[in-house]
C-alpha cells in the first residue's frame, strides 16, 4: 500500500483515540493531523495536532483519508443545538475540508439506530450526518454503527456514563442472550474495523455492531 497522510477529528475521544493509535502504528501511514478543541497528550513523530475552530476550519493539510470521531451527548453539550453543532455541524465540516484537500476516502464513528427519519433526536441527527457525508463525491464512505460503547472515559477525563456501566454489567451476566449488534462493544473494536476497512473502500460500507465484535 502507498504512503498515506490522514486527518482525523475528534482523536480524543473514547474511540478517537484508539484510531490515532492505530493510524500511527500503521507503517503505511506517513503523517496524521489531528484536528480538535485541543490538542492530543500523545506525542509522536507522524502526529501534528491542530487545534481549531470547527466551525471556521481554515485550509487542511493534503490528505488522503479522514476519520471522523467528534461526538457529545445532549446532558454533556446542554441543548439539542449545542449536540447537532458537534455532531452534524463539526464532522460535515471537517469532511468537506478534507475533501478540499485531497481526501478520497473518509471513515465515521456513527451510532446504532441512526435515521435520517427517526423521531428520536440523536437518531436522526446521526442519520442526517451519514446522509450528508453519502451526498459527498468521495470514492468511499465506510459508516460503523456501534452500540453502546465500552472503554476507559475516566482515562479521558471524561463523565462515566451509567449507561455504559450497566450495560457493561448486564453483558457479562447475560451476554450469551443478547443479539450481536446490541451487545456492548470495546472502543477498540470500532477503531480497528473502521482502520480495515477504509483504506480499499468503495461506496458506502456500513459496519454494525455485531460484525465489529471480532
Amino acid at each position: 500500500m502507498k504512503s498515506r497522510t490522514i486527518l482525523i477529528a475528534g482523536a480524543t475521544g473514547l474511540v478517537g483515540r484508539e484510531l490515532l493509535a492505530g493510524l500511527l502504528a500503521d507503517p503505511s501511514v506517513t503523517a496524521v493531523h489531528s484536528l480538535g478543541r485541543r490538542t492530543p497528550a500523545l506525542q509522536h513523530p507522524k502526529l501534528t495536532g491542530h487545534v481549531v475552530d470547527f466551525a471556521a476550519l481554515p485550509a487542511l493539510p493534503h490528505a488522503d483519508e479522514v476519520y471522523l470521531a467528534l461526538g457529545t451527548t445532549i446532558k454533556d453539550a446542554g441543548s439539542q443545538a449545542a449536540f447537532r453543532a458537534v455532531d452534524f455541524d463539526a464532522n460535515l465540516a471537517v469532511a468537506k475540508a478534507a475533501l478540499a484537500a485531497g481526501a478520497t476516502r473518509v471513515g465515521l464513528v456513527s451510532a446504532m439506530g441512526a435515521d435520517a427519519n427517526s423521531r428520536i433526536f440523536y437518531s436522526r441527527v446521526k442519520g442526517e450526518l451519514e446522509e450528508a457525508l453519502a451526498q459527498l463525491p468521495f470514492q468511499g464512505l465506510v459508516i460503523a454503527r456501534p452500540s453502546m460503547l465500552l472503554g476507559n472515559r475516566q482515562a479521558l477525563g471524561q463523565r462515566v456514563r451509567s449507561g455504559e456501566v450497566w450495560a457493561s454489567r448486564l453483558q457479562k451476566v447475560l451476554g450469551w442472550m443478547i443479539p450481536a449488534n446490541y451487545q456492548p462493544i470495546e472502543a477498540a473494536a470500532v477503531a480497528q474495523a473502521l482502520l480495515r476497512a477504509v483504506p480499499s473502500a468503495q461506496g458506502r460500507t456500513f459496519l454494525l455492531s455485531g460484525s465489529m465484535q471480532a
